[in-house]
């Protein structure tokens, strides 16, 4: 048998998403999960075969999905990809496959910051501030070193013929 192709993110559409939410920050223009029928964000985690599958929904819960027919001979659903799945009413412990994201929509519903942390493959759903040194990461530290290193890292600055060196090359 020959090896299955591995997915990858289609930059051109990653723009075209990407280009097409700029002007209108609050449009996401892929397929979202509808609350109203409790459907959710999950991840596919193990195939099991006979057309089911180990998923990880957005709410922390492990359920055991079914493909339906439809959707198994249009869409391959495989390990890691990103799924909307409806959790059935009288059996929480299973839900059915409703639509399967391809990398590039995932990507970009990462990007947008509208995966629960659960299932967000990419990790990008953390707020990166441009310089945010709120938890003082560089600030400077008011906790002891230890006094070896505190030692020597006082040694190799002590030296100032290195740095007269330094000021010769540059002026």
């Amino acid at each position: 048998m020959g090896r299955r192709r591995e997915e990858k993110v289609d930059e051109e559409e990653l723009a075209r998403l990407m280009g097409s939410a700029e002007g209108e920050s609050s449009k996401i223009r892929v397929k979202m999960p509808n609350t109203k029928v409790n459907e959710m964000f999950a991840i596919a985690e193990q195939i099991l075969g006979g057309r089911r599958v180990n998923v990880l929904c957005a709410d922390g819960d492990t359920r055991m999905a079914r493909i339906p027919g439809k959707m198994r001979r249009r869409q391959w659903v495989r390990e890691g990809d990103l799924i909307i799945v409806w959790p059935w009413d009288f059996q929480d412990s299973k839900a059915d496959v409703k639509h399967r994201y391809t990398k590039t929509q995932a990507l970009y519903l990462s990007r947008k910051g509208v995966l629960p942390a659960e299932v967000d493959i990419f990790g990008m759903n953390t707020q990166v501030d441009d310089f945010d040194d709120e938890d003082g990461l560089f600030a400077s530290s008011s906790e002891e070193e230890p006094e070896g290193v505190a030692e020597e890292l006082g040694d190799e600055f002590e030296d100032g013929d290195d740095d007269d060196e330094i000021n010769d090359l540059f002026g």
